[in-house]
C-alpha cells in the first residue's frame, strides 16, 4: 500500500483518447439526471435552472462573489450565519467568469460546475485507469456518475470543483509529480475545509516514498548512522521535488484559515468560532449516532433509522474492503479523512450524502468487480441505476434537497 508505480504517462491527446468512453458516459448520464430534473420541475411549476444555481449554498457562494466577505444572518436563536465559512476558490472563479462574459454570478458557478465534473471524472478515470486498468476506469467514472446525490455535480457548488483537483493531484502523487500534486493540494485547500484530506494524501505518500527510497540507498540494507558519514546519500531532485510539493500543499487550507481568524480578531482558531455559528463541528460522530437513535422511537421513521445504518455499514465496508486489496496508500488517507470529516460532524445530517460525493475511492472495489463482469450485465446494471438516480435527483431536488 506504500509503494507509488512509476509509468510513462500517455501524451495529453493520447490520455483524452483513451478517456474518452468514460467521460461520454459520464456526460449521457448526467444530460440524463438533468432532463429528469427539467420534466420534474416542470410538472411541479419549478424552474430547474434556479434549482441549480440559485439555491442553499449556491446563494452563498454567489455572495461572496458579489459582495465579498463579511456577510452574515443573524437568526432568532442567537446564530450567526457567515459567509467566512465558505472557501473563497469557487467564488473567485464565478467573480472571473463574470468578469470576462456577460454572465451572471450564478451562471458562472454552473459553468465552473460543469467543466470541473468532467475534469472530476476524467482524474477519476486517470486514478482508477493507472491503478486498476481501463475498464474499472470507466466503470468508476459510471458510479460516480449514477450516485443517488449525483445531481449535486451539476449545481454551483464545490463538490464537483473540489473532486476534480482531488482526484488529479492524487493521480500526480501516484505518478510522481510531486510539485503539481503539491499545487493542486493548494487550490483544493481554497475549495473547501476537506481539502486537508488532500494534503495529509500528499504529505503521507511523500513521507513513506522517503523511507522507501532511503532502505533503498542502503548498502546491502546497513543501517546508515552518524558515524559513516562517507555512505550517507545525497539529496536528490527527487528528494527536492517531494519537498517541495509538501511544502505547497498546506498553504490553501492553512492560509485561509488563518486569514479568517486574522478577519475576525479570534486568532489561528477563528474559522471554528466562524462554524460554530452554523452548529457545525467534529465531535467523533456523536451527534450524528444519536440523529440516527432518535429515528427509532417511532414507526415509520424507524425505516429511515434503518436505511442510515445500513448506509453507513456499507461505506464502512467498501473502505476495508479497499484496504485488503490494497489501495495505494495515498487513495486509504485521502478517504479516510474524507469520510470521517463527513460522517462525524456534528450537523446537517441531511448533508452527509453529499460530503461523501469526493470520497470516490469508495466506489473502486465496485468498479473493478464490474470490470470483471460481462459487459453486457454491466451496462445494464449501470442503467437501471443511471434511471434511478435520475429520479431521485430530480425528487430530491425538488424536495429537501442538499442543505
Amino acid at each position: 500500500m506504500t509503494d507509488l508505480e512509476t509509468r510513462v504517462a500517455p501524451s495529453r491527446a493520447g490520455a483524452l483518447r483513451r478517456a474518452a468512453p468514460a467521460l461520454l458516459g459520464y456526460a449521457a448520464v448526467r444530460a440524463l439526471g438533468l432532463v429528469a430534473l427539467a420534466v420534474w420541475s416542470a410538472a411541479r411549476d419549478k424552474n430547474a435552472y434556479t434549482l441549480l444555481t440559485a439555491r442553499w449554498d449556491s446563494l452563498w457562494y454567489t455572495r461572496v462573489a458579489e459582495l465579498g466577505y463579511g456577510y452574515e444572518v443573524r437568526l432568532a436563536n442567537g446564530d450567526v450565519h457567515s459567509n467566512l465559512a465558505f472557501f473563497p476558490l469557487l467564488p473567485w472563479l464565478e467573480r472571473l467568469v463574470t468578469a470576462v462574459s456577460p454572465l451572471s454570478y450564478a451562471d458562472g458557478g454552473f459553468l465552473v460546475s460543469l467543466f470541473a465534473s468532467l475534469a472530476a471524472a476524467w482524474g477519476i478515470f486517470a486514478v482508477a485507469d493507472h491503478v486498476y486498468g481501463r475498464r474499472a476506469g470507466v466503470c468508476a467514472v459510471l458510479l460516480w456518475a449514477v450516485l443517488p446525490v449525483g445531481i449535486v455535480q451539476s449545481m454551483a457548488y464545490s463538490e464537483s470543483l473540489f473532486t476534480a483537483l482531488a482526484a488529479w493531484a492524487l493521480y500526480a502523487v501516484l505518478t510522481g509529480r510531486w510539485p503539481m500534486a503539491g499545487a493542486l493540494a493548494l487550490l483544493a485547500g481554497l475549495t473547501r475545509p476537506v481539502g486537508m484530506a488532500v494534503v495529509a494524501a500528499v504529505w503521507v505518500a511523500a513521507i513513506a516514498s522517503f523511507v522507501r527510497d532511503r532502505r533503498g540507498r542502503e548498502p546491502d540494507g546497513a543501517r546508515i548512522t552518524p558515524s559513516t558519514p562517507a555512505s550517507a546519500p545525497l539529496p536528490s531532485s527527487a528528494d527536492a521535488s517531494r519537498v517541495l510539493g509538501m511544502l505547497l500543499a498546506p498553504l490553501g487550507t492553512a492560509g485561509y484559515v488563518l486569514w479568517v481568524g486574522h478577519h475576525t480578531g479570534k486568532g489561528p482558531l477563528g474559522y471554528l468560532d466562524v462554524q460554530a455559528g452554523w452548529r457545525n463541528g467534529f465531535d467523533g460522530g456523536y451527534a450524528f449516532a444519536r440523529f440516527v437513535g432518535d429515528k427509532f422511537t417511532s414507526f415509520p421513521s424507524a425505516l429511515a433509522g434503518v436505511g442510515l445504518i445500513v448506509g453507513v455499514a456499507s461505506v464502512v465496508w467498501l473502505y476495508v474492503i479497499g484496504v485488503r486489496q490494497r489501495q495505494p496508500l495515498p487513495l486509504l488517507v485521502y478517504t479516510g479523512v474524507v469520510t470521517a470529516l463527513a460522517l462525524c460532524a456534528s450537523s446537517y445530517f441531511g448533508s452527509k450524502p453529499r460530503l461523501l460525493v469526493p470520497a470516490f475511492p469508495l466506489l473502486l472495489p465496485l468498479a473493478l468487480a464490474m470490470s470483471r463482469a460481462r459487459i453486457r450485465s454491466s451496462a445494464a446494471v449501470l442503467g437501471s441505476v443511471a434511471m434511478t438516480s435520475a429520479v431521485y435527483g430530480a425528487f430530491w431536488l425538488n424536495g429537501s434537497g442538499p442543505p
